[in-house]
């Protein structure tokens, strides 16, 4: 399967903006190369304070946003939903085009997907990697494919910080746009009885079901192709939904009849600038806020009845 590659270049300040219109236009495939706080990064993240020169030389000023579009889908229609967006949001950016083969796609952004730990239980291991596991953690293996969902973006992790707290012996969970299936599988990995996921992209599904066979959990887990309401008709112990602003404010009103009645709902996916948009939309609804996290100007919340 042949690729488009799009990169967006942006002054630094805009990247967080840029890459929530990138996430609307291509959820399950985006990374970016933002080089403004290197050295931090390297002492707070990696624990190094040698860096290679090659990245020392790296222009600090913009960042770069990297989107995959698969040739079978129309390429132009995103590439023009971009472009309105980011102009009308006044955010200066150079928009290029180019054509990637699978080979390509997969060697790109695995070079930035490394062994990452999260809340006090749990470590994401992408397949090709190997992790000293020193801490006794649960390891969720994944290989993201064309779903993309690593579980280093900031809503991603947020979510399974949650699921690390709130996930117990027996409960039921329900993924809603399940991508990889990273959060579902790592409910049962956490010890949920059972996980279901939805997603429209049949692409999607299918990732999550070879991550699940990965991982020895396609006995705990389902995953379903299409809407939500075609769907899902039981009640969960924990829904999660980690998408974008809008459709979470549109599940609010619905999200309830998916919850047990100590259920939690957790959502993510939010840019801070609509997240009092979405909290008033989930109040309305006759949800209560537990918890509102936020990370690298990402919010998600932790809710129930």
């Amino acid at each position: 399967m042949d690729w488009a590659e799009i990169t967006i270049k942006i002054p630094t300040e805009y990247t967080e903006q840029a890459a929530a219109i990138a996430n609307m236009a291509v959820p399950y495939g985006i990374y970016i190369e933002d080089y403004s706080d290197l050295e931090q990064g390297a002492e707070e993240i990696a624990h190094i304070n040698l860096i290679d020169e090659d990245l020392l030389k790296s222009d600090r000023t913009h960042s770069v946003i990297h989107l995959y579009i698969s040739r079978e889908n129309n390429v132009k229609e995103s590439t023009g939903y971009l472009t309105e967006r980011l102009n009308a949001c006044n955010i200066p950016h150079t928009l290029c085009e180019d054509n990637i083969s699978e080979e390509e796609w997969e060697s790109n952004w695995k070079q930035f997907f490394k062994c990452t730990e999260i809340g006090k239980r749990l470590c994401i291991r992408p397949c090709w990697e190997e992790y000293n596991n020193k801490d006794g953690r649960v390891v969720l293996s994944i290989d993201p494919g064309a779903a993309f969902g690593t579980g280093t973006h900031a809503t991603t992790s947020m979510c399974l910080e949650l699921l690390d707290e709130k996930v117990a012996p027996g409960m039921t969970v329900l993924d809603i746009g399940s991508g990889s299936g990273i959060l579902s599988i790592a409910s049962v990995l956490l010890g949920a009885e059972s996980a279901t996921g939805v997603d429209i992209d049949p692409v999607a599904v299918k990732v999550a079901k070879e991550n699940a066979a990965i991982n020895n959990m396609s006995n705990k887990t389902e995953y379903l192709v299409g809407n939500l309401n075609d769907k899902i008709n039981d009640t969960y112990d924990i829904v999660v939904a980690n998408i974008v602003a809008d459709v979470i404010i549109s599940l609010a009103k619905d999200v309830k009849n998916l919850m047990n009645e100590k259920g939690y709902f957790l959502c993510s996916g939010i840019i801070d600038i609509r997240a009092q948009e979405v909290e008033q939309a989930l109040i309305e609804n006759g949800l209560k806020i537990i918890k509102r996290v936020e990370n690298n100007n990402w919010v998600a919340f932790l809710t129930c009845k």
